[in-house]
């Protein structure tokens, strides 16, 4: 005769496998240094406000006013008050639940038919009142630590909103400063077409004075004529891209209302600051993002140990006190009454639901930890790469600088000789090409440089006080 299996070895099965379920450690392991030049000694608070590293107070105070009032910045915010009353309620839920109730009745009857009756206890008539008032508490006694495994998953959710809302604000500094730069490269770009356009007006002039006297060919008018109206429409070009800009720098500083003349831009870019010292391993403990994984992780291990849990009985604890009053003509009785019980509750039919459950959280915590991993390894490519990047960034502004001062000589020299009769045309505005041509490469590697600058300050883990956090 076949027995049908008992349901002991399925819960054996059951709470073996919840025992064997924990989340496999990391592979964190990163390079013992960059390949990029070392960069320059700081303290750890330079790193966290790395903006004020440029010297500029315009930047600073963009900055600041965009982690005041940014929408971005206040969804995170909320975000974040959110799961710490979660985490608070997950703390609760632990401990003694139980509610007051208290009812009142009252019942008039008037006889109007029959034989009226009037026994103590028992009338046809009259007016009765009822009143009753409970207490019940239910409180789970948490033998195997639900209570503490659901307080650390619940604190490790917030932090993970909490490194989250300061990627949040790393990114919203660094791309503040980001378009601070472009609307200065851009004001240097307007100012250069301007005067590109001044020079081409008075180079017109000359080649009219020249034509008129018959020193040149009538066509040379006609031919900077041409070249200035090509820089006068590069200036409206840039006057438009500019306002754009303004605007972008305005919405990100939450003044979407002012006028973007409220924000000046100067034609004129700095030299980008050194950028401190940093090792690959710092970026664990650094960069908001990679901390933010981190505590994914914890999550996803406290929920995965509540679902181990789940297989285990529970136990309750049901105090409970009462009161009852009833009035009738003739009889009150009073009562007063207090119990207490228990329960205990083992899953049986639903293990095979739990166990699904428990593998959906061991699959979880699988992601998380993968999810760690690539975090960490994007963050040490961007660091790496932007420094890199900023290094030879800075080269190329060198090398340009000289450029631009040699070609700015030589169209000097093409110019003076022209309006003096001693050079032609074509070697004056060829001249001229070669200047600007040169100048522009220059005010763009100077606004990459810069913008590279904030990159590897973000990259590194700047913009946020991560000595405030200790590690967990």
């Amino acid at each position: 005769m076949l027995r049908r299996p008992g349901l002991f070895p399925i819960l054996a099965s059951a709470l073996a496998l919840a025992a064997c379920a924990t989340p496999r450690a990391a592979d964190v392991s990163l390079p013992a240094a960059f390949e990029a030049p070392a960069g320059a000694p700081a303290d750890a608070l330079a790193l966290d406000t790395w903006w004020t590293a440029y010297g500029d107070p315009e930047l600073t105070a963009l900055i600041e006013q965009a982690l005041a009032r940014n929408p971005d910045i206040r969804t995170a915010r909320a975000r974040l008050d959110e799961v710490r009353a979660q985490r608070t309620s997950a703390i609760l839920q632990y401990l003694p639940q139980g509610d007051a109730t208290a009812s009142g009745k009252r019942t008039t009857t008037e006889q109007i038919s029959g034989v009226r009756a009037s026994i103590p206890g028992f009338s046809t008539d009259g007016t009765s009142e009822q009143y009753s008032a409970t207490f019940n508490v239910s409180w789970e006694i948490d033998p195997f630590g639900r209570g503490f495994i659901a307080y650390r998953a619940a604190d490790a959710e917030v932090d993970r909103v909490r490194f989250a809302y300061e990627v949040t604000r790393a990114q919203l500094a660094g791309d503040t400063a980001d378009a601070w730069f472009q609307a200065r490269g851009l004001a240097i770009q307007l100012a250069d077409a301007r005067e590109t356009a001044r020079i081409q007006k008075d180079l017109y002039d000359i080649a009219a004075r020249r034509a008129a006297l018959g020193l040149a060919a009538g066509s040379e008018p006609d031919r900077v004529a041409g070249d200035l109206a090509q820089a006068q429409a590069q200036v409206a070009a840039l006057e438009a891209q500019l306002q754009v800009q303004k605007r972008a720098i305005l919405v990100l500083t939450g003044r979407v209302v002012e006028p973007t003349a409220n924000i000046e831009a100067p034609p004129v870019v700095g030299a980008a600051p050194a950028v401190p010292a940093a090792l690959p391993s710092e970026l664990l403990q650094r960069r908001p993002d990679v901390r933010q994984a981190q505590a994914a992780v914890r999550s996803a291990a406290g929920q995965q140990r509540l679902a181990q849990l789940a297989f285990f009985p529970t136990f309750t604890l049901s105090p409970g006190l009462g009161w009852s009053r009833i009035e009738q003509p003739g009889f009150t009785s009073e009562t007063q009454n207090w119990s207490i019980g228990g329960s205990i509750m083992q899953p049986i039919l639903s293990i095979p639901r739990r166990m699904q459950d428990l593998k959906v959280q061991n699959a979880r915590a699988e992601q998380a930890v993968t999810a760690y991993e690539k975090t960490v390894q994007v963050a040490f490519q961007e660091a790496e790469g932007a420094l890199v990047n900023l290094d030879a960034d800075r080269r190329r502004v060198a090398l340009l600088t000289d450029g631009e001062a040699r070609a700015r000589r030589a169209y000097d020299a093409a110019r003076e000789g022209y309006a003096r009769g001693l050079t032609d045309l074509s070697s004056t505005l060829s001249a001229e090409q070669a200047w600007r041509a040169v100048r522009a490469q220059l005010t763009s590697a100077q606004v990459q440089a810069l913008r590279r600058s904030v990159q590897a300050m973000k990259a590194i883990g700047g913009g946020w006080p991560a000595q405030a956090y200790a590690a967990k």
